[in-house]
């Protein structure tokens, strides 16, 4: 029989060693350090060899299986996935606790499961009575849709082999363990070698897998790092507290953009779909208020116009403070120092606060306009027209720089009845075709602080 063996591991990042430190060397966390006992056996990875009987083959001679995408049915969750479920992937899915990650798969994996695919949902933080408790909440009842409460790895394999399904999800990852290790659940070791298992299974069989992840107090996939290397994406699952809407980013995917999101809001009966997030961001909008603004921002293929607030209030510290929620904090200091410079906006003893209305993140340069509207707006106590939309890149030298997917931004304001347009000059020549809505040509923030007071 194997000696056993003993090593640290930071239960942060992974980092092994022979002896318990206090302080990880590589994440730099405190008391991360957990001892994991471990044998030399065969795994259960080593049964499910990724291509162990094949040969060295030639790019060129590889047969290409014509499989298409699988429509989940849910066109916010297919649009964050680059168009459908394509077989074979491993998907990782993190969110914070309670954000409506078991929610989302329910839903979509009874959506697939209705179009005749075998699905297989594997619990091993709830029991098939709690997950039937939810199942009913949501409406969901699909003979296809088969539901295990199982931790052991082992035992998944055997359910899987026997029911042979289209489609897995593991809720969650962090819960399964193998016999082949000793350590405790949850462990380093533990969810390598579990996900491993099962990432190799659904290359080599062709099924599709979603694997639940919790996250850490700083809101990264808990575990090791590698487990986001070894699958083909990684979904985001975010949102507020105090608001309904939940966002979906991807942050990494093999068979699709990483700049689409899916926007959710959180109902009785389940998530439910938002086509049009612009709509739904600018409902409650005040009008005739100083310090807000509308941009537009681009996420992926999909424009999306947003609320900026800022408010700019005298300050009676030595210190004032730049405080933002949305936006890049460094991009609004620097914003504020052209304002100075160039405008003569004396800012230097005032208190800023920019906001982004419904817990939306937006982080392209295209804002920058938006953002000093809405903060000159503020100062000056003058509010800007409602029915107007900003979006522009702003330079140190203060002039206005051209953006992508101008007439996309144009037409996505003019559908929700927007009568004017702020936008660089660069970008107007080539909207000579557009007669609705106003196109206001702008090369510097001069130009624009005409335009508005």
């Amino acid at each position: 029989m194997a000696k056993a063996k003993s090593v640290f591991a930071c239960q942060n990042c992974g980092s092994q060693s022979p002896k318990w430190l206090g302080k990880c060397p590589d994440c730099n966390q405190w008391n991360t350090y957990a001892e994991e006992h471990f044998e030399k056996t065969t795994s259960a990875r080593g049964e499910l060899s990724l291509g162990s009987r094949e040969e060295p083959t030639s790019i060129g001679d590889i047969d290409m299986a014509e499989e298409g995408r699988v429509q989940s049915g849910i066109g916010e969750f297919d649009r964050v996935l680059g168009g459908g479920l394509v077989p074979g992937s491993v998907i990782l899915i993190g969110g914070d606790p309670g954000i409506g990650k078991s929610t989302l798969l329910l839903q979509a994996v009874a959506a697939v499961s209705q179009r005749g695919l075998t699905c297989l949902y594997v619990s091993g933080e709830e029991s098939q009575r709690q997950i039937k408790m939810r199942a009913e909440r949501l409406g969901v009842d699909s003979p296809k849709l088969l539901v295990l409460s199982e931790t052991s790895l082992e035992r998944i394999l055997e359910h899987v082999k026997k029911i042979k399904p289209g489609l897995l999800v593991i809720d969650s990852v962090q819960t399964m363990f193998t016999s082949t290790i000793p350590s405790a659940p949850g462990s380093i070791a533990q969810v390598r070698e579990t996900s491993g298992s099962i990432i190799v299974l659904a290359k080599k069989t062709g099924l599709t897998t979603f694997l639940i992840g919790h996250v850490t107090k700083d809101g990264a996939i808990a575990g090791p790092r590698l487990l986001e290397h070894m699958v083909d994406t990684v979904l985001y699952f975010e949102g507020e507290r105090g608001h309904s809407f939940r966002i979906l980013r991807a942050v990494k995917n093999r068979f699709g953009s990483t700049n689409e999101i899916g926007v959710f809001e959180m109902k009785e009966a389940g998530l439910a779909e938002v086509s049009n997030p612009s709509e739904i961001f600018l409902m409650e909008r005040p009008l005739q208020v100083p310090g807000s603004a509308v941009v537009c921002s681009i996420e992926g293929t999909r424009p999306i116009l947003v609320e900026l607030q800022a408010l700019v209030c005298r300050s009676f510290l030595a210190v004032p403070r730049r405080t933002t929620i949305g936006v890049d904090h460094n991009r609004v200091a620097l914003l504020v120092a052209v304002l100075e410079k160039k405008m003569g906006a004396k800012l230097f003893d005032q208190d800023i606060f920019v906001n982004v209305a419904g817990g939306v993140h937006v982080d392209e340069p295209a804002v920058d306009l938006g953002v000093i509207a809405a903060i000159a707006s503020s100062s000056r106590e003058a509010a800007l027209d409602p029915k107007t939309v900003f979006f522009g890149e702003v330079g140190l030298a203060g002039e206005v720089r051209g953006i992508a997917q101008a007439e996309t931004r144009v037409k996505e304001a003019g559908k929700l009845g927007f009568e004017r347009c702020i936008l660089p000059a660069s970008n107007v020549a080539q909207l000579k075709h557009i007669n609705y809505p106003k196109l206001a040509a702008v090369s510097s923030i001069q130009d624009c602080w005409k335009l508005l007071f």
